[in-house]
């Protein structure tokens, strides 16, 4: 990823389990259709070609059930074009509110002959209108259940403690730590 906020979260909950010294690459990756796990497996495969070695990669969805799972993993041009209060009035005609966070976590230990793992997790919500600060995406608009508050207005411990994000990373932090044939590399240059 080239997003610094993101890189930063996912340092914060992998800790010392990655067994590799995690870099921001901002490569230029293809926009895949499809699936979120054929798109996840098709980016992390051309992210893994492209630096030559071992590479994590991240897709986020955020899943409207009224909408049949919409935007989902093509949350980021919603976004893009609508900004929070536009995702929460795509939502107006609807009576059910409610939606799921899912982060997807492609890893390719950079050799072709292997399979891509995937690492997911998924938070349960509602699509509320937008509170709290707006500089990281969808936040302001996405109050888990469970919680009276956005990701965006809760302190950044609680945030990464439940988030769908912190439950695919807690996968992958599993892998790293269960797997023998993983051995630490250094980061790319």
């Amino acid at each position: 990823t080239g997003n610094a906020k993101k890189l930063e979260e996912v340092t914060q909950i992998l800790g010392d389990s990655s067994p590799y010294t995690l870099v921001a690459k901002k490569i230029d990756l293809p926009e895949y259709q499809g699936e979120p796990d054929e798109i996840s497996v098709q980016k992390c495969r051309e992210a893994a070609r492209q630096v030559q070695g071992p590479v994590i990669v991240e897709d986020t969805c955020l899943c409207f059930n009224a909408l049949g799972g919409l935007p989902g993993p093509y949350i980021k041009w919603f976004l893009e074009k609508l900004k929070p209060e536009g995702l929460y009035k795509l939502l107006a005609g609807f009576e059910d509110k409610s939606a799921y966070a899912l982060c997807t976590f492609a890893f390719s230990s950079g050799n072709p002959e292997e399979p891509v793992r995937l690492f997911k997790g998924q938070t349960h919500g509602l699509i509320v209108e937008p509170r709290g600060p707006r500089d990281f995406g969808w936040d302001p608009c996405f109050q888990p259940d469970g919680y009276n508050q956005t990701y965006a207005e809760m302190p950044k411990a609680v945030k990464n403690s439940i988030s769908h994000r912190y439950r695919a990373l807690s996968e992958l932090s599993a892998f790293f730590l269960q797997s023998d044939s993983t051995e630490p590399r250094p980061a790319p240059s």
